[in-house]
């Protein structure tokens, strides 16, 4: 009648051999119990041990089931090699006879529990076993039992394993009464048996026939040995015939009732536990039950921290290069290929995209192609149309913003975690019109937005007058009779509008004649502003 919570406090969780922590929440246990179907994760066990002046090293006495620790040592030491464990300065084996890996944190500044965190979620210290009690019942076929059903299915089971040994211990008793059963009638007429077995031709047919015998007991009596005659040897024979003829009959109580049969069954469960239950041998090794505290784990842990510059071509093709490249550094690219844009980053950033189509593209730094190589086409790592080109790369930094607009002239600000997409697709933030396309996405660092249209003219308002959005259309920036939107930027005014003129950075200071609202013309830009009416900066 016990229900599966009832007997979780009995099985609280799967038991492995080489011990461990089950990590897995009770409710996730219990589901998995009720079912028949589920999942178990194992962790590695694990103490922090303290050194001298204040270093430390943790010790893995305990690790998953079927995990070989040789090649955990391996794996564990490749991916320190790929430099995709960080936190870990080294790793050795000191075992003997008990498991003893020991782990050192490449600085005493990092926490042991994050560590192990990321052993558990890079290497086989933690592992997943799968439930799936697809069993055979009692007809033979095949169906997923819960662990209720399942316990009563195997306590069916050893009854009728009790009724089986039962039935045959009661044949081979019948079968030794009857032997023992010939022997005495032997002993009672002796010297009539060694007359008839020296005198008959045929002393098999006679005994039978003198001493109503059965063949088997006429077998028996002719292949007796002369010293099996003896008076001691009759006793013995009393003695064994008592003792069957008792426990043919506790037996055949046993088979009457089926309340002693599963009163006996109870008795040899209880006789398994004394024996196993608190010894070494039924001792459980992997612990249940233990609340283990959240550890969050920033991505950046399982990845080297190092400079890097990230480089796009003007086909669309993208890679890193090792360090924080000088400006002037010539880059090499494929035939017909060119340098469309670079930033410097480190290994552990996050590379954020916006292309023409609107959509903002997110790629993780260390999945970046290295080396000094032409790379790999942006297309092979998101989903960008061929129509479709990147406006700006950049990295991304959680409290930036950045302004965002179309040709036309539309556009709003936008938060740099707006922009942040986990899939291949993007994700739109700038909804672009037919025949219209995503121009710009720039840093809104500042008070004042300066555009400039494809018309030459030049305008500039406060940025306050910009919606922020994380979707949409925007609003009208700059009002335009032909052409649309060259460029824009935003600045902060008491510092002056600052554009590049071929080598030289050019700096207007006196800002009046350009100044005004959102959605004006504009005028002419100064002098000596660019003819590609671009700020270049």
């Amino acid at each position: 009648e016990a229900t599966t919570r009832d007997l979780l406090r009995h099985v609280p969780g799967p038991d492995f051999p080489t011990g461990g922590i089950l990590v897995e929440p009770p409710d996730a246990i219990a589901e998995a119990y009720e079912s028949g179907r589920g999942g178990f994760r194992l962790r590695a066990r694990w103490e922090k041990e303290t050194l001298k002046n204040g270093a430390w090293q943790v010790v893995v006495t305990e690790i998953p089931y079927q995990v070989a620790k040789s090649r955990l040592i391996e794996q564990v030491a490749q991916l320190m090699e790929e430099k995709k464990l960080p936190l870990l300065g080294d790793i050795r084996d000191e075992s003997t006879d008990v498991v003893r890996v020991v782990l050192e944190p490449k600085s005493r500044a990092v926490d042991p529990a994050v560590l192990m965190e990321t052993l558990f979620r890079a290497t086989q210290f933690e592992t997943r076993f799968s439930l799936n009690m697809n069993v055979l019942d009692a007809e033979r076929t095949p169906r997923v039992m819960g662990l209720r059903e399942v316990l009563r299915s195997w306590l069916d089971h050893r009854h009728v394993v009790l009724v089986r040994r039962t039935e045959h211990r009661l044949a081979a008793i019948a079968r030794r009464l009857e032997i023992l059963d010939g022997y005495l009638i032997v002993y009672l007429n002796l010297d009539e048996v060694i007359r008839i077995v020296r005198e008959e031709d045929e002393p098999k047919q006679a005994l039978m026939a003198t001493f109503g015998l059965t063949d088997i007991q006429a077998d028996a009596v002719l292949n007796m040995r002369l010293r099996s005659l003896r008076k001691l040897e009759e006793m013995e024979i009393r003695r064994e015939h008592k003792k069957l003829t008792t426990e043919q009959g506790k037996l055949q109580g046993l088979m009457k009732s089926e309340a002693r049969r599963w009163k006996a069954i109870e008795e040899e469960l209880e006789a398994t536990r004394a024996k196993f239950g608190d010894g070494a041998l039924g001792k459980r090794r992997t612990e249940t039950g233990r609340v283990l505290p959240a550890v969050l784990v920033d991505e950046a842990a399982f990845t080297e921290k190092e400079p890097i510059t990230v480089i796009l071509s003007a086909k669309g093709w993208i890679r890193a290069q090792k360090g924080h490249l000088p400006p002037e550094t010539e880059h090499r690219f494929k035939e017909g290929d060119s340098l469309h844009t670079w930033v410097h980053a480190m290994s552990t950033d996050r590379i954020a995209l916006f292309a023409t189509n609107g959509k903002a593209y997110t790629l993780k730094a260390d999945t970046l192609p290295r080396g000094r190589g032409d790379g790999q086409p942006l297309r092979l790592m998101v989903e960008l149309a061929n129509e479709d080109e990147i406006v700006s790369l950049f990295v991304h930094q959680d409290e930036a913003r950045f302004l965002v607009a179309t040709t036309d002239g539309k556009g709003f600000v936008a938060k740099a975690a707006d922009l942040l997409s986990e899939r291949r697709t993007g994700k739109q933030i700038l909804v672009v019109d037919a025949g219209k396309q995503a121009a710009l996405c720039v840093p809104a660092e500042g008070d004042t937005v300066a555009v400039v249209g494809e018309n030459r003219k030049l305008l500039l308002f406060p940025l306050d007058q910009v919606p922020e959005m994380a979707r949409g259309r925007g609003v009208q920036l700059q009002s335009y009779k032909d052409g649309g939107l060259a460029d824009a930027k935003v600045f902060t005014r008491k510092e002056g509008l600052t554009w590049r003129s071929g080598e030289r950075t050019r700096l207007e200071t006196d800002l009046t004649p350009w100044r005004g609202n959102r959605a004006g013309a504009g005028k002419l830009p100064p002098n000596g502003f660019p003819r590609s009416n671009r700020f270049g900066d």
